[in-house]
């Protein structure tokens, strides 16, 4: 048997740990630059609040019903998406971490009819410890996982749905659209539909060759699951990246060299931590700088650049002397730039770079560096340790006028308790007061 766990709402979920006047109240997480809705509590649901609408579009909605609105914390829901993790691996002799708040977990140590008490005891434990609910789906594939997840969630507070007879699949596929599966695109179900094919029993009864004629071997496999033969193994080790990339979009347009130059050395630093994470060197970086295309009355101009390194590298240092040096070759004056990013690309082991006679970059002493910049921006919190070129204004940097406390990340925003005659926050505040001390830009 395979479990997958999903934490229920997870960024709206993240809010309410530290702020428990959020429970019961509608609230939304907003994306970058606080554009769209990427998050939503069941109460907001309720009120109709659709997944992806820009925030503007629901503002007297928002006002009328008193909506709590976020900007995305990523630093306190990444942070949080570890500790639900390393609880659930606790659980497990063999977890795969889907996504920041998806696990599968191997259950085949557990009989069916054991295993949905098991699968309650995880509740317990990950919202007394961590205060994230989640639904967890049971079957004995990754896919049937998913289907039986999609259940566990409509059952409200139990939260746990295990597929155990073939029989009780074969009622529950009839009522789920060939659309819902996971692993059948939009547009493979539409041409299913053409078909005849509308829910996932009918999928899972089509004859196999013509499955695999049309849909390739990635369809009969989905097949395959969906009639209860494993076809899908738990990928216990998570794959290098073929590339990285970090861009964001301004929370206001800039026209001059600096703040652009702040922000792609800022992306550049995101991207070198991200490769020495995996242990991997980038032997290609493009930097791309965007105006707006939905802004026709000004002139457009969206230039790249991409530069072959002379070392494969994951040093700070150097890829932000190449990322400064190829933004300073694109930049031109007299355009609003809305989006500014960095890709490091061709990808390869750390540990199979072949090294410059006349390079610097690779050296133990440059290694040594790198790891305790990173030791302590873990320790400390994220930008502790920073580039000169990377700069203090952050003219450029993300609106976020509803961001909370990186309250598990940074010590200067760690939780402020009020005792004595001191007025604690409830629900009705959009977000917990911010820390009396100063903090720095996230």
């Amino acid at each position: 048997m395979i479990a997958l766990a999903d934490c229920n709402n997870f960024y709206a979920s993240c809010e309410r740990v530290f702020n428990p006047g959020l429970i019961g109240q509608p609230v939304v997480v907003l994306s970058n630059n606080d554009g769209c809705v990427i998050s939503r509590s069941e109460e907001a649901k309720k009120l109709g609040i659709k997944m992806a609408v820009p925030a503007y579009q629901i503002e007297k909605l928002i006002i009328k019903n008193q909506v709590k609105v976020f900007s995305s914390n990523y630093a306190l829901y990444g942070d949080l998406s570890n500790r639900v993790m390393n609880t659930l691996a606790g659980f497990t002799p063999s977890l795969e971490i889907y996504s920041i708040d998806e696990s599968f977990l191997d259950f085949s140590f557990l009989p069916p009819p054991q295993a949905a008490d098991y699968a309650r005891q995880i509740r317990r434990t990950l919202l007394k410890n961590i205060g994230i609910p989640v639904s967890i789906g049971i079957g004995p594939t990754k896919t049937l996982a998913k289907v039986a997840n999609k259940i566990a969630k409509k059952q409200g507070t139990d939260g746990v749905f295990v597929f155990e007879t073939a029989a009780a699949t074969a009622e529950y596929l009839q009522k789920l659209m060939v659309d819902e599966v996971w692993g059948i695109g939009r547009q493979h179900a539409a041409w299913l539909h053409a078909n005849k094919i509308h829910t996932a029993y009918d999928f899972s009864q089509a004859p196999a060759h013509w499955v695999k004629k049309h849909l390739s071997v990635t369809g009969l496999r989905t097949k395959d699951e969906l009639c209860g033969i494993s076809c899908i193994d738990l990928e216990e080790f998570q794959s290098r990246k073929k590339t990285i990339c970090t861009s964001r979009s301004f929370g206001q347009p800039q026209s001059q060299l600096e703040p652009l130059t702040e922000a792609v050395a800022t992306f550049t630093m995101k991207c070198a931590e991200k490769l020495r994470h995996q242990h991997s060197a980038a032997t290609e970086l493009m930097v791309f700088i965007l105006t707006n295309p939905f802004r026709s009355e000004l002139p457009q101009y969206s230039p790249s650049r991409v530069i072959r390194l002379p070392v494969a590298t994951n040093d700070s240092l150097e890829l932000v002397k190449h990322a400064t040096a190829a933004l300073k070759a694109i930049y031109r004056e007299g355009y609003l730039f809305k989006k500014a990013g960095v890709i490091v690309m061709g990808l390869i082991p750390e540990n199979e770079v072949q090294l410059n006679l006349f390079s610097s970059s690779g050296t133990p002493q440059q290694r040594r560096l790198m790891e305790t910049i990173d030791r302590l921006n873990r320790h400390y919190g994220s930008d502790t340790i920073q580039l000169a070129a990377q700069g203090t204004k952050r003219k450029w940097k993300l609106r976020q006028e509803r961001l909370s406390p990186r309250y598990t990340t940074n010590w200067k925003e760690i939780l402020v308790i009020n005792v004595g005659n001191e007025k604690a926050p409830d629900g009705d505040n959009p977000q917990p007061p911010r820390p009396r001390t100063e903090t720095p830009e996230s």
